[in-house]
């Protein structure tokens, strides 16, 4: 393969995937971000078994599944967490 050619090929490459980064921003454009527990738990600064409690207590409500994993929308999470914090 030449020079020229590879150089194609490479812009070729790059071009599919900035289309196939802009095909999935579509898809997910006006979506929320979607995490597990654990992650959740992570960002709000408390232990996965909070957000656990905080579902079995109604505080938090899973906005989704991946197999047996609940999935929680970000937002949901820290507004658990302010509420419960109010009520201490």
């Amino acid at each position: 393969m030449s020079t020229a050619d590879r150089h194609t090929a490479d812009r070729h490459t790059a071009d599919r995937r900035t289309a196939d980064r802009r095909t999935a921003d579509r898809r997910t454009a006006g979506r929320p971000t979607l995490i597990p527990g654990p992650l959740a738990a992570q960002e709000v600064g408390v232990a996965p078994a909070t957000i656990r409690k905080w579902v079995q207590l109604g505080h938090l409500e899973p906005a989704g599944k991946a197999g047996r994993a609940q999935l929680f929308r970000l937002e949901d999470v820290f507004a658990a967490e302010r509420a419960t914090r109010r009520a201490r």
